[in-house]
């Protein structure tokens, strides 16, 4: 297999063979279109004229006057001025055109075209008006290769950034890709955290109080044990649901339950109170339906942060307060932390980001911290955008009215 180093090599080569037949077939030429055996200056200039091509690729506008030099000395030496004489010049204008700005290209080739035109008349015998065509396609041929050179660096730069713009939009196709799957894996996280988490907390709470009772009540031990059984099972119908969320979106037999809200807290406290939990929920203001997603949101932050009680607060009981407000309802959710709170034997866990990530997602915010008077408090507030922009209607269309 050829290398490309020896493939160059090879169209280099070729280039001035062609070159050198086309001159050498010029210098055959005479007047009247007769041919004859080429005389030793027409090799001479041929194998000169055409020796210079290779220099063109390095220094084009020194290859062009170079071979304009060689094309001045068809007619001193006795040759007939062609186009077939002047190919070498023909070649080079064509490699200058392909590199260089037009500026240089017209200010080498129009005085190089100039001078291919000014020279026959002078030595040429019986030169009469009818040469007058041949010498202006002389002059025309370097002219025209210097056309198709600057077409082929035009194609050239329009292909470069035809490619630069296809690498561009696959990198922006690929960064796309990579941040949708990033998103999706954070959702997936958050939602297994949510959800199982969240089970498997109550479960171990209600181990603890099945093993706590076992020997002195073994019948609420056993009422313990069965609620147990249900929570986890309860887990792992989540845990399916859940990583159903992986298959493919032709896939049907993915669960489809709809996602929990507010309207699911009622049972949601009573997990919490069968684990031991005492839950208090207040409700300010009257209620307002909320968009799917702030109503999830709205759920998990009341799950997160009961779970964090259960796991964390060395204390039995919490309060849930809902404050409804025009635009936006504030979730609080405290306890009274029974004087501390449990020291932690592993690293933090992701509940608190989860839940700021969430309120973010839909335009609300999460605060968290300890309590002056002791325990926890987590708050949430969280935009209701149907009811901003019908009242954002509804005032508009008063004070037109009004005005």
């Amino acid at each position: 297999m050829l290398r490309s180093r020896d493939i160059s090599w090879w169209r280099e080569g070729t280039v001035v063979a062609v070159a050198f037949a086309v001159c050498l077939l010029g210098g055959a030429l005479r007047v009247a279109d007769t041919v004859t055996p080429p005389p030793v200056a027409a090799y001479l200039l041929a194998a000169v004229s055409s020796g210079l091509l290779p220099a063109r690729h390095r220094a084009p506008v020194a290859a062009v006057i170079a071979t304009t030099g060689c094309g001045m000395l068809v007619a001193p030496i006795g040759l007939l001025s062609t186009p077939l004489m002047v190919a070498p010049t023909a070649i080079s204008a064509y490699s200058l055109a392909v590199r260089a700005e037009r500026r240089v290209v017209l200010a080498a080739l129009l005085p190089a075209a100039a001078l291919l035109v000014a020279v026959p008349p002078l030595f040429e015998t019986d030169f009469s008006w009818a040469d007058i065509s041949r010498l202006a396609t002389v002059a025309a041929t370097p002219l025209v290769a210097a056309v198709f050179g600057r077409s082929t660096r035009h194609r050239r730069a329009y292909l470069t950034i035809m490619e630069e713009r296809a690498r561009r939009a696959e990198e922006s196709r690929d960064e796309e890709a990579r941040r949708r799957v990033a998103g999706e894996r954070l959702r997936i996280a958050r939602e297994l955290h949510d959800l199982v988490a969240h089970q498997i907390t109550l479960a171990n709470a209600q181990a603890t109080v099945a093993a706590h009772l076992f020997a002195t009540r073994p019948e609420q031990a056993r009422t313990s044990l069965d609620e147990l059984v249900g929570t986890t099972r309860h887990a792992l119908d989540e845990l399916r649901a859940t990583v159903g969320l992986l298959r493919q979106p032709e896939d049907t037999s993915a669960l489809t339950e709809p996602a929990p809200g507010l309207s699911q807290v009622p049972e949601l406290l009573s997990t919490f109170h069968r684990a031991g939990l005492a839950v208090s929920m207040h409700e300010d203001g009257p209620a307002k339906p909320l968009p799917p997603a702030v109503d999830l949101t709205a759920y998990r932050v009341i799950q997160e942060a009961l779970t964090n009680v259960t796991k964390h607060a060395a204390t039995g009981s919490a309060e849930v307060r809902l404050a409804w407000n025009r635009d936006h309802v504030t979730i609080t959710v405290t306890d009274d932390g029974g004087g501390a709170r449990k020291a932690q034997e592993r690293p933090p866990g992701y509940g608190l980001i989860g839940m700021r990530e969430r309120a973010a997602a839909v335009g609300g915010t999460v605060v968290a911290g300890a309590r002056p008077e002791g325990g926890f408090r987590v708050s949430a507030r969280l935009p209701l955008p149907a009811a901003s922009k019908t009242a954002r209607r509804t005032d508009g269309a008063t004070d037109g009215e009004g005005r």
